[in-house]
């Protein structure tokens, strides 16, 4: 119900079929006659009222197909997981307990296991 109400193009389509209805109320409004044998032959003799009855089926089946419909993403969930991924991968590898294994862990995997470099401070450039 609620995204009903929210939906812009679900409460287009309701007020398209309560317009149509309404014109098709009007056409019947216009005469005396109030039984059903008239009203269907109404319905079936003048084309206006047979439209506007059509287009107000349509309108409804095309609110209800819209309210059936899955929900669309909100944007902004993407962002917000990447951030909240981003947030729990930062907190294991400098975690104080934890990080230093994960860091050696990772670099082991992603990088191979020789210690091929390793960084010595000293002279930069070669010059002193």
């Amino acid at each position: 119900m609620q995204r009903a109400l929210q939906d812009e193009e679900v409460r287009e389509h309701l007020l398209n079929a309560l317009g149509a209805a309404r014109a098709a109320a009007a056409k019947f409004s216009d005469k005396s006659d109030r039984g059903y044998v008239a009203a269907a032959t109404r319905v079936a003799v003048e084309p206006d009222i047979l439209n506007n009855l059509r287009q107000a089926t349509t309108e409804l089946r095309s609110a209800v197909d819209r309210i059936q419909r899955p929900a669309a993403p909100k944007e902004g969930h993407a962002f917000r997981k990447l951030l909240f991924l981003t947030g729990v991968v930062l907190a294991v590898f400098y975690n104080p307990v934890t990080g230093p294994e994960t860091r050696k862990w990772v670099s082991e995997t992603v990088f191979g296991g020789g210690d091929d470099f390793t960084y010595q401070p000293g002279e930069a450039n070669g010059s002193s």
